[in-house]
């Protein structure tokens, strides 16, 4: 059977239709291992323009396109090779080199039709176990963040420290989630996605046996740290895992699977830490979460193989090299990587600018900060409502938590029905919904919030009974996922090439913030009082529940005059590469 090759000469992928070939005068040194380098522009592309599906959120082909190395990539890079099934299992991709200053021809290695080591083609079975480890890790990470809030007096007591100190334990994690993805999804999109999960994950179970056993206050504030930051990359990386693993038609269930777990790890922290603090002391708070996370770990190591495309390319591509003796399998690493310098401005610096010069990234970070801090907080005013105002005690109080996790299944399971929703405005604008549409959701759950805190606020007097409280606690977790989710769709949608920096940029904020509230709202409640407190932060979400209407109103006004925001083909064509 003769070899079947589809010609993709430099520059000619969809995404960069629009830009002028530079001379060959701003050809950079080569940066890979093959004497020969694609033509690069100055481009802040990170991720593509154009290839998204008018069908698709974060759920759908957008996160298949932020799933790949757009970041680590120049401009050049033909993103189609780890996206096609191709016959013969390669692409021809011509190239000027800089050393002889000829048109070289090489072959990118594709996945060919139906190819086993395509994650995409694996069993459905299989797909799904995978799918429930990085689920279970997500809910691990998340529970092993809330857990010790059961009890935070213990260590203050044993090691004479005020419960502020204490509670830098759950500070430090939360600023470790911050810190960790500016590190792990660039090494990520070089290394591959198994290697990050497996040394993170381990780093993560060998520092939480410090936390077991120690003898001062600093050791567990360092400690948990190491461990936020280490336990911070699965939570980065399972998304990309989903999309990996799933097409965009089959990926519904396994989202809205997925979505839940991070919120429902939070709730059942507090359950579970209840009752583990109450029999056998707060160290065992610890124990549990290195159980549970060697447990994961092994599952992850063992069961789960790499499922990055350009990481089961790349190592095709050496193998054939090997096989054959031929310098011409390749990928785009081998090609166009960007300078190490480039990459380091576009995974850091991008994302802050992005957070401070666009008022759609600052102000739904922003409002997605108040949320997360607001879940942190539940964490301290639970205890001081029930324990402190009702003499409850650790265990009981983890109970009222139930109904968060109840209010975040629902939403989960309602998840179908917002994409179906969706759907419907998709062939309504002729498959062109404007990225507005995606603030549908978000404008009809913002107020359960509100609603929530409200019951929560002026049902926690010492004399009345435990199910107000704990009933309030059920409109906030429905509404967690649905905000959530709309947040992400949105700044997938509104800045497409550069949707993963603002994802960092909301991420960075949001756990900074989570971070810091735990310190000070104990304070809060005891100077405002139980009503007041919460009724505080309940005015606080009412207030931000303008923010997703007038977003709606005037983003696209807002888009169009943006340096950086995705307004459209056409609108992108006149203002040229950003």
């Amino acid at each position: 059977m003769a070899t079947e090759h589809v010609v993709m000469p430099t520059g000619s992928q969809p995404q960069q239709q629009n830009q002028q070939q530079p001379t060959p005068d701003h050809l950079p040194s080569s940066n890979s291992s093959i004497s020969s380098t694609s033509i690069e522009k100055d481009t802040h592309h990170d991720d593509p323009q154009h290839h998204k599906s008018p069908t698709s959120g974060i759920e759908a082909d957008a996160l298949d396109d932020l799933n790949l190395p757009y970041r680590t990539l120049t401009s050049e890079a033909t993103m189609l090779a780890y996206t096609t099934e191709t016959p013969s299992g390669n692409i021809l991709r011509e190239v000027q080199s800089n050393r002889t200053g000829r048109t070289e021809r090489y072959e990118l290695v594709t996945f060919t039709v139906n190819d086993p080591e395509n994650p995409k083609n694996w069993s459905k079975a299989y797909k799904w176990w995978c799918t429930m480890v990085v689920a279970c890790t997500c809910f691990t990470v998340a529970f092993n963040s809330a857990v010790i809030t059961a009890n935070i007096e213990g260590p203050a007591e044993e090691f004479g420290v005020s419960e502020e100190v204490s509670l830098l334990a759950i500070t430090m994690f939360v600023i470790g989630f911050g810190i960790g993805p500016m590190a792990f999804a660039p090494l990520s999109e070089i290394l591959g996605r198994r290697i990050i999960y497996g040394t993170t994950l381990f780093i993560a179970v060998v520092f939480i046996i410090p936390c077991a056993v120690a003898k001062n206050a600093a050791t567990l504030v360092v400690c948990r740290l190491i461990d936020g930051i280490a336990f911070s990359a699965p939570m980065t990386l399972v998304g990309g895992t989903l999309a990996d693993l799933w097409r965009a038609e089959e990926r519904g269930v396994p989202m809205a699977a997925f979505s839940a777990a991070p919120f429902i790890g939070p709730a059942i922290g507090p359950l579970v830490g209840g009752f583990i603090s109450d029999n056998a002391g707060w160290r065992w708070l610890y124990w549990i979460q290195l159980i549970l996370s060697t447990v994961i770990w092994v599952v992850m190591t063992f069961t789960v193989p790499e499922t990055y495309a350009p990481t089961i390319l790349g190592r095709r591509a050496k193998k054939m090299r090997a096989d054959s003796g031929e310098d011409k399998f390749v990928t785009e690493q081998d090609l166009d990587l960007r300078p190490f310098s480039e990459r380091l401005r576009v995974f850091l610096v991008r994302p802050f600018q992005l957070l401070f010069l666009e008022p759609i990234v600052l102000f739904i970070s922003l409002y997605m900060s108040v949320l997360y801090g607001l879940l942190y907080m539940f964490f301290v005013a639970y205890p001081i409502v029930y324990q402190e105002g009702k003499g409850y005690s650790a265990s009981t109080t983890g109970l009222m938590f139930i109904p968060i996790a109840v209010g975040v299944l629902l939403s989960a399971a309602c998840a179908p029905l917002v994409n179906k929703h969706y759907l419907t405005l998709v062939a309504k604008h002729n498959g062109k919904p404007p990225a507005e549409a995606r603030l549908i959701p978000m404008m009809l759950s913002c107020w359960f919030i509100p609603i929530g805190l409200f019951i929560f606020a002026w049902t926690s007097y010492p004399e009345l009974s435990w199910v107000g409280p704990a009933l309030g606690g059920a409109p906030v977790g429905f509404g967690f996922i649905f905000l959530y989710n709309s947040a992400n769709n949105y700044l997938v949608d509104s800045y497409q090439h550069l949707a993963a920096s603002a994802l960092a940029a909301k991420t960075c904020i949001r756990s900074f913030w989570g971070a810091c509230v735990v310190l000070f709202t104990t304070q809060m409640y005891h100077r405002l009082g139980y009503q007041w407190a919460s009724s505080l932060l309940a005015f606080i979400a009412l207030a931000c529940c303008a923010i997703p209407f007038v977003f709606y109103f005037k983003g696209e006004a807002i888009r169009r005059r943006s340096k950086y925001a995705y307004a459209g083909d056409e609108e992108k064509s006149e203002k040229g590469p950003q």
